[in-house]
């Protein structure tokens, strides 16, 4: 079942763009701040994403106010190790008080974790997060069969 939430990222390449794609892919409200001139690894994020420019062209300046406004983040990646922009995405959801979970391959049944994560907490707002492309390349496709096994899984 496909939730009533909204997916925000920072829409850098990797795990923030594979969360955008499958909301949109799934018609599931997304949105989430980007650095100032839209600036990503790859080069400037496609408009296709509706994201809001923060006044910094940093990466972190993103990264704390999509934390700040949500209700709780998910991190994936390969690794069990936050390393990089990840280990900064769980720093400031300490700051902000905000629930952050962890999710990589080898946690037992990680669609489950983020369904119960999501009630736990009362996520409306997932700020989904995790390594950019450059540094775990096949991020994409575990975010989103994680995704597709926690809301789109048959009853």
């Amino acid at each position: 079942m496909i939730p009533s939430i909204t997916i925000v990222s920072g829409g850098q390449t990797g795990a923030d763009r594979a969360g955008l794609d499958w909301a949109i892919g799934n018609g599931i409200s997304c949105g989430g701040w980007c650095p100032a001139g839209r600036l990503a690894e790859d080069g400037v994020i496609d408009t296709r994403y509706p994201l809001k420019e923060t006044p910094s062209t940093g990466y972190s300046q993103r990264t704390e106010w999509n934390v700040r406004d949500s209700e709780g983040t998910v991190i994936f990646s390969l690794s069990p190790e936050l390393t990089g922009g990840s280990a900064l995405t769980k720093n400031f959801a300490r700051t902000w008080n905000r629930p952050c979970l962890h999710l990589y391959p080898q946690v037992d049944e990680p669609a489950k974790r983020l369904i119960s994560f999501i009630d736990e907490f009362f996520i409306k707002t997932l700020n989904i997060a995790g390594p950019r492309a450059a540094s775990e390349s096949h991020i994409e496709s575990f975010v989103t069969e994680t995704l597709d096994r926690a809301f789109c899984a048959p009853d």
